[in-house]
């Protein structure tokens, strides 16, 4: 048995509540008490982490849009559409040597920055389910399966069955695999069929990408006849199996469509924005009845992965939007961040907030910085500007303190799992080295398409 005592907590749960001195007690990989401090709960062979009041514990945060790279900052300035061919570039010179560096690097700084589950979508992802493995991350592996020339370069549907076969369910339950497609342009209708085929056979969900751009939704009328949520609703695809990035430009009778199904929206503001695709309409899917979820879109568009930003933009987006300062505050914000992300994954009854029963997945934030202070609460200890502070004035890297299954695998700020520097180390190598693969093909194979 493991306990954290005096720490305030933000739960997450049906009522939001938060408790200003509070105790968590771990059964392995359970939490088994969640509640004001209570000393005769905890036993003499408990191992205590004291808090000392200076620490908040919340629910780790979920990133439910990820792509795993090792590349970042190069291609900049360019709108999805001109973005997206360049960005095929790392793919097509893509290593199972790059793609678990890039692995390594990425969920280093998923954990360091309080992210304890990921949906990541990239290349030879049985790299992915050891890194992840190993390193102590809940992972849901969905392959970057394409099959429409000249994409056909991605993964394919029997990779796509060999990962299930082989790493789905593995590590306790941590690594996940899924039903994994790119989109509608790169992908075939055949695809699309063997997708659902895997989910009836093996019980696993689907993730694919929704409309991202404009340009995309008219491209998809123009050749399609339909939108691209309408072209998933005919192939079958839309049901409470499958989340869906993006979603930027969509229509009420799309979000209907997806409402009615139980899919779940994965969105990612900064990649949005940065990419020139628009703002999404949030706050109508929320009201059509669509959860909604954060994802950073990895670091090859976002530049980064901390969903403390994630959270922050999307607020601040949705305000501007809508003209309206009342709406997505700072609990609904931690929802989209925790309960909602794990509700995108089918995962909501084990994790996603600090509740008896559920999975210990867990992060101490320390309290001891200028932004966070300081902290105030009202006269019964049940709200407290804390919860403002951890979205609006957080960074990732005041986290602490990383708990995924009742295992501590980050602590003061440092990987318990892995070497730090070796990976840091390993990264930067690999990724010169793949810069300069990529860069060397890059005229050969941009010159066709220019054309």
């Amino acid at each position: 048995m493991r306990a954290i005592t005096h720490v305030s907590i933000v739960t997450v749960d049906s009522d939001d509540s938060v408790i200003r001195d509070g105790m968590i007690l771990i059964d392995g990989s359970t939490i088994s008490y969640v509640g004001p401090m209570n000393e005769s709960r905890i036993t003499s062979d408990c191992d205590i982490r004291d808090c000392n009041g200076r620490f908040v514990a919340m629910p780790g945060l979920v990133d439910t849009h990820n792509h795993s790279s090792l590349i970042r900052g190069v291609d900049e300035n360019l709108n999805l559409v001109d973005w997206l061919p360049v960005y095929d570039l790392e793919h097509r010179t893509c290593t199972p040597q790059d793609a678990r560096q890039a692995y390594r690097l990425g969920y280093l700084e998923c954990l360091l920055n309080g992210t304890t589950t990921v949906q990541d979508m990239h290349r030879f992802m049985d790299q992915a389910a050891q890194v992840a493995g190993a390193m102590g991350l809940r992972v849901f592996l969905a392959p970057y399966a394409a099959d429409v020339p000249p994409y056909d370069f991605f993964e394919t549907s029997e990779s796509n069955e060999q990962l299930i076969r082989e790493w789905h369910g593995s590590f306790n339950g941590r690594v996940q695999v899924e039903a994994g497609i790119e989109d509608v342009f790169y992908s075939s209708e055949e695809m699309y069929a063997e997708a659902l085929r895997m989910h009836e056979k093996y019980g696993v969900r689907i993730h694919t990408h929704g409309p991202e751009h404009p340009e995309e939704e008219s491209t998809a009328q123009a050749r399609f006849g339909m939108s691209i949520t309408q072209l998933l609703a005919s192939r079958g695809m839309l049901g409470d199996f499958l989340s869906l990035g993006h979603c930027v430009p969509i229509s009420h009778a799309d979000m209907d469509l997806i409402a009615e199904a139980g899919a779940s929206i994965c969105h990612c503001p900064i990649s949005a924005a940065k990419l020139g695709c628009g703002i999404t309409p949030v706050k109508e899917m929320e009201e059509a009845g669509i959860n909604v979820s954060l994802g950073s879109d990895g670091p090859i568009d976002n530049n980064s992965m901390d969903i403390f930003q994630e959270m922050k933009a999307a607020s601040l987006l949705q305000k501007a939007k809508y003209h309206d300062a009342s709406i997505f505050d700072a609990r609904h914000m931690l929802r989209m961040a925790t309960i909602n992300g794990a509700r995108s994954l089918g995962m909501e009854d084990s994790i996603g907030s600090l509740e008896v029963g559920k999975r210990a997945d867990i992060i101490l934030i320390g309290l001891d910085h200028p932004s966070l202070r300081p902290v105030c609460w009202n006269d019964d200890g049940t709200d407290t500007n804390l919860l403002w502070a951890l979205v609006f004035a957080m960074q990732g890297t005041f986290v602490d303190t990383v708990i995924v299954d009742g295992n501590t695998v980050v602590e003061g700020g440092r990987l318990l799992t892995d070497d730090q520097g070796e990976i840091l180390d390993s990264a930067q190598r690999q990724g010169e080295d793949w810069m300069r693969r990529r860069n060397a093909a890059a005229d050969s194979i941009l010159a066709p398409i220019r054309d």
